[in-house]
């Protein structure tokens, strides 16, 4: 009898341990108070979502910022470059499409040339869209398909807009050659960044991801964090030179309605 009256006193103990959110269930809380994901929050505000101390909220709220996965303004707290990377493929994707599908269609009609829309993923592009009519088909590049961030005018554009950590972070594993013209020196890579940033975020690329192709892009920003970029293709940069301002003046427009949408 004595040892069955003795076990029942080990389940207060473990219920106490049970109840206590480990550090990965409290940083879950905290993420999941942002529904929808696009919203942006005050700290009272995720402390009441998420039903934490505030203290508590604040210091993990500090960490989840430090490593990407939201982000810091004075209107409040947002996912981060980090979170964005893996909405890409869902419901922040079919919005950026929607948005950008009637002005892609106009700078297709206007310039007759190739037209893409592309998202960040880690250190990679993926296409999004690709427009062009029976011109589409000499360029390699597919919807869907990947190409290295640092060797295309899409990439770069997005990149210029990132944090050096963030970009110490992505290409820690170093700087592919894709062709001849590729960028694979950090130092060279960043001080084209540099020079995007000055041109108001038009990036250049001359066979730099593939022979004989060059592009001028534009990122499209939310709350100032890159979320796509779109682009124009041809085979002379001075003709780029000339359209460049007719991408950048349609990366704005969605950046403006994209953030109208999101508030």
């Amino acid at each position: 009898m004595s040892v069955l009256t003795s076990a029942p006193t080990l389940m207060p103990a473990v219920q106490t341990a049970s109840q206590a959110p480990s550090m990965v269930s409290r940083m879950t809380m905290i993420m999941e108070a942002f529904e929808p994901q696009d919203a942006r929050l005050l700290l009272d505000e995720i402390t009441v979502r998420a039903g934490l101390p505030r203290s508590t909220t604040h210091r993990i709220l500090d960490q989840l910022v430090q490593l990407g996965w939201l982000e810091h303004a004075p209107d409040g707290y947002g996912m981060g470059w980090r979170s964005l990377k893996y909405r890409n493929n869902d419901s922040i994707s079919s919005r950026i499409r929607a948005e950008a599908a009637p002005l892609l269609h106009d700078l297709q009609i206007r310039t007759g040339k190739v037209v893409h829309l592309a998202v960040l993923e880690g250190a990679n592009i993926r296409y999004l869209d690709k427009l062009g009519g029976p011109t589409a088909v000499t360029i390699p590049s597919r919807v869907g398909g990947v190409n290295p961030a640092h060797g295309t005018a899409l990439g770069k554009s997005m990149l210029a807009w990132m944090d050096p950590e963030d970009l110490d972070e992505i290409f820690a594993s170093g700087l592919p050659g894709v062709t001849g013209k590729t960028l694979t020196d950090s130092a060279l890579l960043y001080s084209e960044l540099a020079r995007i940033r000055r041109r108001g975020g038009l990036a250049y690329e001359t066979g730099e991801s593939y022979e004989g192709i060059t592009c001028v892009a534009s990122a499209i920003r939310i709350r100032r964090k890159p979320v796509a970029a779109l682009s124009l293709v041809g085979r002379g940069r001075d003709s780029m030179e000339l359209v460049a301002p007719l991408v950048q003046q349609a990366a704005h427009r969605i950046s403006e309605a994209l953030s109208a949408r999101l508030r």
